[in-house]
């Protein structure tokens, strides 16, 4: 999936959450945004590797692509290193499903990601599609409507 739709995926995660929470909905879904981009770090071709190439390069270089930046491994790092940086939970909850939605999201894909890293099996939807077209088009347009339709009820009643 490409980076805008990681973006409204991680976007649509978070606004769903913040209606269920009581989660301050700024953070979360501004750190759901973010953590829709993060699992990319692996790709220097990705927003957030154009943002940091030398990171993106050096992460590449000793995992590759799809691999341990799209596991439940990374997703654990993740957690405990921004648990030693903040403790702002909803900061942390939006990050953790922006990355979730990332994983669902290239689980779509034929490449699949590799969700057990260090266990090289790959995880994908039985129906696949790929990267930039058609599908993923529709994929976005839903997700843009999940996140309007349940943003609106936080800015009424927020």
């Amino acid at each position: 999936m490409t980076g805008r739709t990681h973006i409204m995926g991680g976007l649509a995660a978070t606004t769903v959450a913040a209606t269920l929470t009581d989660l301050d909905p700024v953070w979360l879904i501004f750190a759901g945004a973010i953590g829709g981009l993060v699992p990319d770090i692996c790709h220097s071709g990705s927003k957030i590797g154009r943002r940091f190439p030398i990171l993106s390069k050096l992460i590449n270089s000793i995992f590759g692509h799809r691999t341990f930046t799209h596991s439940l491994l990374f997703l654990l790092l993740v957690r405990f290193l921004l648990s030693l940086v903040t403790n702002n939970t909803s900061f942390i909850t939006g990050i953790m499903l922006g990355m979730a939605s990332h994983f669902l999201l290239d689980s779509m894909t034929k490449q699949g990601i590799k969700l057990l890293y260090p266990v090289n099996i790959t995880v994908r939807f039985p129906l696949t599609t790929r990267t930039g077209g058609a599908v993923e088009n529709i994929v976005l347009l839903a997700l843009t409507i999940v996140t309007l339709y349940f943003g609106k009820d936080i800015v009424m009643n927020g």
